[in-house]
């Protein structure tokens, strides 16, 4: 017999004895039955955690090079203190900014006046009475400007000003 007789079903019982055979091992494996003499692999119960570590590792550093950068409001360097009390930010507090070159800002949006600021606060404090005031005034801004921010909040009604400093440290 030749090959080719065998496989295009010329030879009559061959062909029908391969197509028995295939019929016999689809109805196997449809069962989920491995037939005779195959080796079945065996299913490994234990979970692989590298991956999922090396995913936690990643975002861990993620947040630690980012929350620095969420820093609410214009950056400025505050003035340092002996006695630093620490107060949670909470993020519930209008930000209110004066810079070395005395600009003036609320939130991180540019200010001209100091009377436009204490209307700007006011306005705020009208929509959301729980917000505190956090002045954040760079140690070189002028005392000058500090002052008349403080003296128009106070004529504006705003009495509950938190003013920002860091810890001085130590030696």
């Amino acid at each position: 017999m030749s090959g080719a007789g065998y496989r295009d079903g010329a030879g009559g019982a061959p062909a029908a004895a391969d197509r028995e055979r295939m019929t016999r091992f689809r109805a196997l494996r449809a069962m989920r039955v491995e037939p005779e003499g195959v080796a079945r692999p065996q299913v490994k119960g234990d979970i692989n955690v590298t991956p999922l570590v090396d995913v936690v590792l990643v975002l861990l550093i993620i947040f630690m090079v980012v929350t620095p950068l969420i820093a609410s409001g214009v950056t400025v360097d505050l003035p340092r203190t002996a006695h630093h009390d620490r107060k949670p930010d909470d993020g519930k507090d209008l930000i209110v900014a004066v810079t070395a070159d005395k600009h003036l800002y609320l939130g991180s949006t540019r200010v001209n006046r100091v009377e436009e600021l204490a209307r700007a606060i006011v306005n705020e404090r009208r929509r959301s009475p729980e917000k505190g005031i956090f002045v954040k005034a760079d140690a070189r801004a002028p005392y000058g400007v500090v002052r008349e921010l403080m003296q128009a909040l106070n004529e504006a009604d705003v009495h509950d000003v938190v003013l920002g400093t860091e810890e001085l440290e130590r030696r």
